[in-house]
């Protein structure tokens, strides 16, 4: 993987620097990015952060590993009205209060408006921080205040086109059904099934009451639609077309990269498409579970 993040362009270790290199140079050279102590309480967090929900107790466990053996990894800063403003790195800061830290390392880089939102959803995103509603309202918020298009967006973040269509239709569901996505009651794959439902509403009560999967919230959709699949009952893949592509769509879903499955008596294939090498090293971190 080293030789082909040296031929990456715009990925996420280019926009934050490269840490390591940069504590080697004497502060009295150092210029826009490097890693500086910053006193907590000069820093505040960005109002227009893209994550809006924080886990408790992930906080505290970070907050734990913080007292114990500091911040291991500086936050990314920009300098702002007399002070310090988080691009990324907003849960690192919260933990390190609960910890009574007073100082913490960070990176200050120089960053407009957009700069600024474009990279706080680079980081989420690779990191897996944001639910689809969160993501999703975040390019939204890119193409109308910055006019950037899917495909844009898709290069951005490493995402296919098609993946950044489908999270933004996500944002036409109603506000019951938004919630239950954004706290975890629904996946995107549910999600995507009760677009194309009668009554989203309904039906994504129904699907949280009984535990529905997704591909069983499919048929309970098509159903409610008049189409062909009567019979609701457990899934049992047998690699037929539409439970491959129930399997494809949820595989998509994960990786935001087209998934192809070819399965057969004897076995198969899983092919994953990707247009650029920033989301080919995308594919090799979720594959290896190695930090983005």
């Amino acid at each position: 993987m080293s030789e082909v993040k040296r031929g990456l362009g715009r990925g996420l270790s280019a926009l934050l620097g490269d840490p390591q290199r940069e504590q080697l140079t004497p502060p009295e050279q150092r210029t826009d990015g490097g890693i500086r102590t910053i006193n907590v309480g000069a820093i505040r967090p960005n109002p227009d952060q893209p994550r809006r929900h924080f886990d408790e107790s992930a906080l505290n466990e970070l907050a734990a590993s913080i007292k114990a053996r500091g911040l291991l990894q500086p936050i990314i800063v920009r300098t702002i009205d007399g002070g310090y403003q988080i691009v990324a790195g907003e849960r690192r800061w919260r933990a390190a209060q609960r910890a009574q830290l007073h100082e913490i390392p960070a990176i200050v880089r120089s960053m407009n408006d957009a700069e600024t939102f474009e990279l706080a959803i680079i980081e989420n995103v690779q990191r897996q921080d944001l639910n689809a509603i969160e993501e999703a309202e975040a390019y939204q918020r890119l193409g109308a205040d910055y006019g950037h298009t899917q495909e844009v967006l898709g290069k951005l973040v490493g995402k296919s086109r098609s993946h950044i269509a489908n999270l933004l239709r996500l944002l036409d569901l109603p506000a019951e059904v938004r919630l239950a996505l954004a706290d975890g009651r629904l996946s995107m794959g549910h999600a995507r099934a009760l677009i194309t439902a009668a009554d989203p509403a309904g039906l994504a009560d129904q699907v949280i009451r009984q535990g529905l999967s997704v591909r069983e919230t499919e048929r309970l959709a098509k159903q409610a639609k008049g189409g062909k699949e009567k019979r609701l009952g457990p899934i049992e893949y047998k690699g037929s077309n539409t439970d491959t592509e129930a399997l494809e769509r949820q595989l998509g879903d994960l990786l935001g990269l087209k998934v192809a499955i070819a399965h057969g008596p004897k076995g198969g294939t899983v092919t994953i498409s990707y247009s650029t090498l920033d989301q080919l090293d995308l594919i090799c971190q979720r594959l290896s579970g190695g930090p983005i």
